[in-house]
């Protein structure tokens, strides 16, 4: 632990303009369940991070909701905070949000890490487009007690691109 909190003060003392802080994990879960909208990004190992990351899954609805990225220096993993949801199976009850908003991540990632003004305004659009498909109020998914599977919210995202395109 006092390695990774070394490495992490050295870096972050090459941006000072960022505000860091340390915590405990046990003391960081607490804090966000009470107070989440103090965090922004978290720098962890990777067990708390899986930890802390899957607690903040369920404050935003659950894992079908939880986009997740492990970005280094010059290479980025981008994939959904949930596993293989095993118990689901060819039901056509897994919620691909979590894919869709780490797909509008890596896109944006992209863009700003190869400069590319189209490859953003594409993470953007996804982005966009998937509050618009749930800000229609026509979305339930099977997690919130809904009947919204896979298909449904595809296309509900899909239909809210093409109509802004």
């Amino acid at each position: 632990m006092a390695f990774f909190r070394k490495v992490f003060n050295e870096c972050a003392g090459k941006f000072p303009q960022l505000e860091t802080d340390s915590a405990y994990a046990d003391a960081t879960a607490l804090n966000l369940i009470m107070k989440p909208w103090t965090f922004d990004v978290m720098v962890t190992e990777n067990m708390f991070g899986d930890i802390l990351s899957d607690l903040s899954a369920g404050l935003v609805g659950g894992m079908g909701m939880a986009p997740s990225s492990d970005i280094g220096d010059r290479h980025a993993l981008f994939q959904p905070a949930h596993g293989s949801a095993p118990d689901i199976v060819g039901q056509g009850k897994a919620n691909p949000t979590a894919m869709l908003l780490s797909a509008a991540m890596m896109l944006e990632w992209l863009g700003e890490t190869h400069d590319n003004a189209r490859i953003l305004e594409a993470g953007g659009m996804l982005s966009s487009a998937i509050e618009r498909a749930f800000g229609e109020k026509q979305l339930l998914p099977f997690e919130f007690g809904g009947s919204s599977g896979t298909v449904d919210i595809t296309r509900a995202v899909i239909n809210a691109i093409e109509r802004n395109a």
